[in-house]
């Protein structure tokens, strides 16, 4: 598949999945380091593995300066930018836990990457109009579609291309469909890091040591439980 076009604003990397034996990626870390070393731990990552993040690295977690360190000085880890990340970049947030040089690597962070048939992205993508359209906040906020067709979350009407592995969503359990792979499944609010085996097509997860953030039951998106579409 050809690479997917972006508009010139929104930086993005195109990765040779050829270049390493195994691929996984990850969702929402939010400065849970010791999860996440569990979760490499766990997935057994070499040197010659690929692991992707799908963006908020930082904030409301515990060590987000460890994780930036974990991801940053690993030569087989890549990450998008999340809209945590942006709000740093921005000064919408700020971490002072995070060095001068740690804020320069957030900053230059692609908003997009991608391999093969796969694409990378925090929030999602509107299929209503071609990735060409689509700017930085939309890739890294996208959720629901306010109703189109009364579809209400992007994810259940997106038919590809391109298969899109995302965050941001809390999520009670991950999204698995053909067309879209959903991974934020709320680490730092208790339930799990969930971690996607791209190979073999599985999930693996962690549970989180301890409920960082409580949230609400109400605020839980539950997919649907049904046969790959």
């Amino acid at each position: 598949m050809s690479e997917p076009g972006f508009d010139a604003d929104v930086p993005h990397r195109r990765l040779d999945v050829d270049d390493w034996d195994d691929v996984y990626v990850v969702g929402d870390v939010h400065g849970c380091r010791s999860e996440l070393e569990r979760m490499l731990e766990k997935l057994g990552v070499s040197d010659d593995d690929l692991v992707v993040f799908v963006g908020d690295l930082v904030r409301k977690g515990p060590d987000s300066a460890g994780v930036v360190s974990l991801v940053r000085e690993a030569e087989n880890m890549f990450t998008v930018r999340g809209n945590n990340e942006e709000k740093l970049i921005r000064g919408t947030k700020e971490l002072d836990e995070l060095t001068d040089d740690q804020m320069a690597w957030i900053r230059d962070l692609p908003v997009a990457i991608s391999w093969a048939d796969t694409l990378v992205v925090h929030g999602g993508v509107d299929p209503r109009k071609p990735l060409a359209d689509h700017s930085v906040d939309e890739l890294e906020n996208c959720r629901e579609l306010d109703g189109a067709d009364g579809e209400p979350y992007w994810w259940e009407v997106h038919e590809g291309p391109h298969r899109v592995f995302f965050g941001h969503t809390p999520l009670a359990a991950p999204v698995y469909r053909r067309h879209a792979v959903g991974l934020d499944t709320g680490c730092v609010y208790g339930n799990e890091l969930t971690a996607y085996d791209w190979h073999d097509d599985e999930f693996v997860t962690v549970s989180p040591e301890e409920t960082v953030q409580e949230r609400a039951a109400s605020k839980w998106v539950r997919p649907a439980v049904a046969p790959m579409q």
